[in-house]
């Protein structure tokens, strides 16, 4: 070993050779290695050569001696791999330049101060060359380099390397929009269906990747770099199809919970799983259709079981309110977890969707209403099964599939079934309760079939029954009247017809008329004389009257209409009643 006394030491320093080869000797003076710990592991090091390449080091050494430095190695914010690798370069070994660790070994070069003006072919020079050749100007280069950012973030982020990563990730996105994933669903953006497969084919002339190669995901990406580069996307106008296809790519990866239960996640795990669910609803596109209504419903129950914020959950609700007709009757099963063993469905979230799907619907076409009321009816009747429904939450299940079947031509049998299947299931209502789920039943939008099961009815209350009789009797009168004028009608039409033709037998022919008019007025007279007796027994019925004349009188009525058939049998009508399938109990 050289021995150098403290006074050669200083002069070396101040003679004109250059840092390396005054590193190179300093390496074999007096001064052994330093030791220090960096991260838990042990280093050894050569603070000498370390300052060669480092104008930062170099200064510690002016006014340190080499032993005191390792108080600043132990500060350095890097990892233990990046810094090893610095420290071989500084040593004259190779280094070995990556997608993963150019970005790391240029934070920490240049924290060093390892410049051109320092030393020649300087390690930040080489790290900053290789960035821009060799990272920037591939997709999985630089989304594999963007990632290694979490370690160094403010660093990366002061000399604009964050910004670099984003801006060419946008750059490649804009020109192939498939590398973020194809959309989740096609919006229509023309009149005919080529129109719509070219709004979202990028152009062959701007097509500058091939993907038959596995390309990196961007939602590989922790939070904090995703949402960045989405919010990005947003604002410089990319398509919002695909946009759409890579948020819920990332929501299904990093924002769902698992099937045994948001109760078996630990609270570090919830946390992070809400912070995605949130950034999604906030990044999404506001424009219809760009995400099916069953995957949405999962992120609203995701963001209600997480305990997300009031903003999350209403922006979620907002978007399934105006594409509400394409939902599906499992999308509407959403369920209250509470503190009660039994499960009740949330019926006022469903409330507010149907508010924001109404408020939000401008097209005069009806067909979106009828598909929305026809969805509330199957979700009746499917809850209708359920014992542990309570009363309450049936009730206002079904005020709202009345709501939503007002101003429409729908009748009223989808919820008379769920009715008829829910008191089946609670047999222990007393009359009161059965007229207090009853009562929102319109009689009047009710089909002939679903009338003449509800005349038979014994789960229902005697008032609903007596609303249906009457309301029954209403039809026969309109049925009548209806009959005659058609009838009025063809005869006149063939009176019209027989003059022109067969004007010698016009005496005749209005005989005939005469006879037949007769024949329908005394018909006529006898059904009225039918429909008083019904009103005035209808006025003073009770239950058990009501079972011994509603046979009889209806039968008696048929046979004078002569509607007698195979459904309306006089036989059927005592013993085995046959109706329309979808009424059987």
């Amino acid at each position: 070993m050289i021995e150098l006394s403290n006074r050669d030491i200083a002069q070396i320093k101040k003679s004109t050779i250059s840092n390396l080869t005054l590193a190179v000797l300093l390496s074999k003076c007096r001064f052994p290695d330093v030791h220090f710990e960096l991260l838990g592991m042990p280093f050894a090091f050569n603070v000498e050569l370390l300052a060669a390449r480092s104008k930062k080091m170099a200064s510690l050494l002016k006014e340190n001696h080499p032993r005191n430095v390792s108080d600043f190695l132990k500060d350095i914010r890097t990892d233990t791999e990046t810094f090893e690798l610095v420290a071989r370069f500084c040593h004259g070994f190779e280094l070995n330049l990556t997608t993963e660790n150019v970005i790391p070994i240029t934070c920490l070069a240049h924290y060093l101060e390892m410049t051109e003006n320092h030393s020649p072919d300087n390690l930040l020079n080489r790290a900053l060359t290789f960035f821009e050749q060799r990272v920037l100007t591939g997709w999985n280069e630089t989304i594999k380099a963007y990632h290694s950012v979490v370690s160094n973030l403010e660093q990366a982020l002061n000399l604009g390397l964050i910004d670099a990563c984003i801006d060419s990730i946008i750059h490649k996105a804009l020109e192939e929009p498939r590398l973020l994933g194809e959309p989740m669903k096609i919006s229509s953006c023309g009149q005919n269906s080529a129109d719509e497969e070219e709004c979202f084919r990028p152009s062959a002339r701007r097509r500058l990747f091939v993907l038959d190669w596995k390309s990196e995901d961007l939602t590989t990406l922790p939070l904090q770099l995703y949402e960045p580069i989405i919010s990005e996307m947003n604002q410089r106008g990319l398509l919002p199809e695909y946009i759409a296809a890579s948020l819920c790519n990332y929501a299904k990866k990093w924002g769902f919970y698992s099937d045994s239960g948001v109760e078996s996640l630990s609270l570090c795990q919830r946390n992070p799983r809400k912070d995605v669910i949130e950034a999604v609803e906030r990044l999404l596109p506001r424009r219809n259709g760009l995400v099916p209504c069953t995957l949405l419903f999962e992120m609203l129950r995701s963001a209600v079981l997480l305990g997300s914020s009031s903003d999350c959950i209403d922006g979620y609700e907002n978007r399934i309110g105006r594409q509400l007709d394409q939902a599906t009757v499992k999308d509407l099963l959403i369920f209250s977890q509470g503190y009660a063993e039994e499960v009740q469905y949330d019926t006022e979230s469903l409330r507010r969707l149907l508010k924001h799907f109404y408020a939000n619907y401008s097209s005069s076409d009806m067909s979106g209403i009828i598909s929305v009321a026809e969805l509330i009816d199957e979700l009746l009747l499917m809850v209708s099964n359920d014992i542990n429904l309570n009363a309450g939450a049936f009730v206002s299940l079904a005020q709202m599939s009345t709501f939503a079947s007002s101003g429409t031509d729908r009748k009223s049998d989808g919820i008379y079934r769920a009715i008829d299947i829910y008191l089946d299931k609670h047999r222990h209502f007393t009359e009161l309760e059965r007229e207090e789920i009853s009562k929102l039943l319109d009689c009047q939008k009710l089909s002939p079939e679903a009338c003449e099961h509800a005349m038979q009815n014994g789960r229902l209350p005697l008032r609903l029954v007596v609303q249906v009789l009457f309301v029954g009797q209403l039809q026969l009168r309109e049925r009548i009247t209806k009959e005659v004028q058609i009838i009025e009608e063809s005869m006149k039409k063939d009176e019209s017809e027989e003059e022109k033709e067969k004007e010698p037998d016009e005496d005749r022919d209005e005989e005939e008329l005469r006879t037949e008019m007769e024949k329908m007025s005394i018909k006529v007279m006898e059904l009225e004389r039918e429909c008083h007796k019904m009103k005035a027994i209808v006025n003073g019925c009770n239950s058990h009257k009501s079972k011994k004349w509603k046979g009889s009188m209806w039968k008696e009525m048929k046979r004078k209409l002569g509607c007698m058939n195979s459904i309306h049998d006089c036989k059927s009508q005592v013993k085995k009643k046959k109706v329309h399938p979808k009424y059987q109990v």
